[in-house]
């Protein structure tokens, strides 16, 4: 049996990155980072870890992307942008339940109304 331990995200700059992320997910440093790489876990309690690889020299768009639930999206929406996050340009179909958008260093991500 397989379980995901760790989802690892291609960014181009590592401490932007883990200043979004950390607050965005409330989530922290496992350990003090690497050069070009960093490893976020929850602040309390179990879930997927996301390590940041900051060894990403590419402009092309990551074929990767999350999906945050959650019970509140206008509200989540709203701090997401606040921390730094942009609205992506996007055709949604006529019922959507998420909200596209990018973190600040361009990797799409979608917060889903459960």
């Amino acid at each position: 049996m397989l379980e995901i331990g760790a989802i690892v995200w291609g960014v181009r700059d590592l401490q932007r990155s883990i200043e979004f992320w950390s607050e965005a997910l409330n989530y922290r440093l496992r350990r003090e980072p690497d050069e070009d790489f960093a490893i976020l876990i929850p602040q309390k309690g179990g879930g997927v870890q996301l390590s940041l690889n900051g060894a990403v020299t590419s402009d092309k768009p990551k074929r990767h992307h999350m999906d945050l639930f959650t019970h509140d999206q206008e509200k989540e929406v709203e701090r997401l942008l606040k921390l730094g996050a942009t609205r992506v340009a996007w055709r949604y179909e006529q019922d959507a339940d998420y909200v596209v958008l990018a973190d600040p260093d361009g990797n799409t991500f979608c917060v889903v109304q459960l």
